[in-house]
């Protein structure tokens, strides 16, 4: 082989080298994210996507827009937002074929890893296991008998756990119920629901984010 053929080799090599190196200092290094920095309109947007996902078990799709809301609604790195992503859709996939609270038990420590990853975005410290209890009683409260005003107050003592309020705020309790009644309307329909009934949904959603945006 020429010693010119071995420059070109040599040369494509440190290029190859120094793209993959700046690849995952982009996707590594650190940023400012933030809880509170969300668009209630787009987190609306990304949570019905996810919904939609979940009940069709398209898992691949689930990922995505987990990942684009951690990434584009609260500024975390690309590797962080992946790994967020990762915790999040492996915590559903995880639960949604369980029948029982003690077997749902198997989606808390993706749940716990989801907290852990996402605290360092938190306005104030709290505690992860806490708040991964509290995620995983409302998911399954969902399909007992537990109404949407019941499993509503818990989603809000997760918002209240992760944003360092009080879970008596006006807001924060707003925002849970208005959540859960949009899920409640979802499971309502079941089935027979329509693209009508996803548009109701978006719109249920942005103003229960509305509501934790004014007190975020």
């Amino acid at each position: 082989m020429s010693v010119h053929k071995l420059s070109l080799g040599g040369n494509a090599m440190l290029g190859a080298v120094a793209a993959t190196m700046l690849v995952a200092a982009y996707a590594g290094v650190p940023r400012h994210a933030d809880l509170r920095a969300f668009d209630p309109a787009e987190m609306a947007r990304l949570e019905t996507a996810m919904w939609r996902d979940y009940y069709d078990k398209r898992y691949a799709a689930l990922f995505y827009h987990l990942y684009a809301s951690t990434r584009t609604q609260f500024g975390f790195s690309p590797f962080t937002s992946l790994h967020i992503a990762l915790s999040a859709a492996e915590a559903a996939r995880t639960f949604q074929p369980t029948h029982s609270r003690q077997e749902a038990n198997a989606a808390l420590p993706a749940l716990v890893a989801y907290y852990r990853d996402s605290a360092a975005a938190a306005p104030v410290a709290f505690d992860v296991e806490e708040a991964a209890r509290f995620e995983l009683d409302w998911w399954q409260a969902r399909r007992e008998a537990s109404g949407p005003r019941d499993y509503g107050l818990t989603i809000a003592r997760v918002a209240a756990l992760t944003y360092g309020k009080s879970a008596e705020d006006v807001d924060i309790r707003q925002f849970g119920i208005a959540r859960a009644e949009a899920m409640a309307y979802r499971d309502g329909r079941g089935e027979w629901i329509t693209e009508a009934d996803w548009v109701a949904i978006e719109t249920q959603l942005a103003g229960a984010y509305r509501s934790l945006k004014a007190k975020a």
